[in-house]
Order: C-alpha cells, then sequence, then structure tokens
C-alpha cells in the first residue's frame, strides 16, 4: 500500500513547480508583514539619540560629537520601537530580505552637519 502512495507523489511532483528555490540566485517575495531591517534617512537624523534609549536589545548607538549613527543588526530583534519614537520619522523598516552575511559587522552612518541659514 506504501509504495502506491510514494509512486503517486512522485508522478505528481513531475508535473508541478518545485517546492524550493535556488537562492540566492532567487529569492521569495518577502510575506505580508515582515519587518525586515532597519534603515536611517541620514539627511533628517539630529543624533538626539532616542532611538538609542528604546532600544530594548542595545543595537543602537549614537554618538554625537563624532556624528555617527552606528547598528549592530545581530543585536537587532526588529521589534520597531525605535522607528516609532524616532521624533524626525528618519527611521523606518525595510521589507526587503537582508543580504546574507558572511562575518559579523556594524553598519555605521556619518550624518552630515547642517548648515544654518541666517
Amino acid at each position: 500500500m506504501g509504495g502506491f502512495k510514494l509512486g503517486g507523489m512522485t508522478l505528481k511532483s513531475l508535473f508541478k513547480k518545485p517546492e524550493t528555490l535556488c537562492y540566492p540566485f532567487e529569492t521569495k517575495e518577502p510575506p505580508q508583514g515582515l519587518k525586515g531591517h532597519i534603515v536611517i534617512d541620514v539627511d533628517h537624523c539630529i543624533l538626539c539619540g532616542i532611538c538609542m534609549k528604546s532600544c530594548p536589545c542595545g543595537a543602537i548607538t549614537v554618538q554625537k560629537k563624532e556624528r555617527v549613527w552606528q547598528i549592530d543588526p545581530f543585536r537587532c530583534v526588529q521589534c520597531g520601537t525605535c522607528v516609532r519614537m524616532c521624533p524626525k520619522h528618519c527611521l523606518a523598516m525595510d521589507p526587503a530580505q537582508t543580504p546574507t552575511a558572511v562575518e559579523k559587522s556594524l553598519r555605521i552612518y556619518e550624518i552630515p552637519q547642517v548648515e544654518k541659514e541666517g
């Protein structure tokens, strides 16, 4: 009896689309509601540090004097708290799939100095 089931499954699999993908050359469409990873608009960031203070896992570091904003993607749990707390709305969750990392590293962004008119 088991041979008939196995034969049926084998014949069905010959005529339908394969279940697997050739990753990383092919990727699936991200599912609805996937948070993805944090992206920053460096032109609007004022280095207030609210994102760093609100991050529950300490993944974000803001260095105001050096004008540097950095995130450790391996510590980030994609909760979105920093996005909700940012007063300038310069943080966002990008639902695109993050490329596979071969080594652990920080993402470091230098925030440009805003020139005041007047």
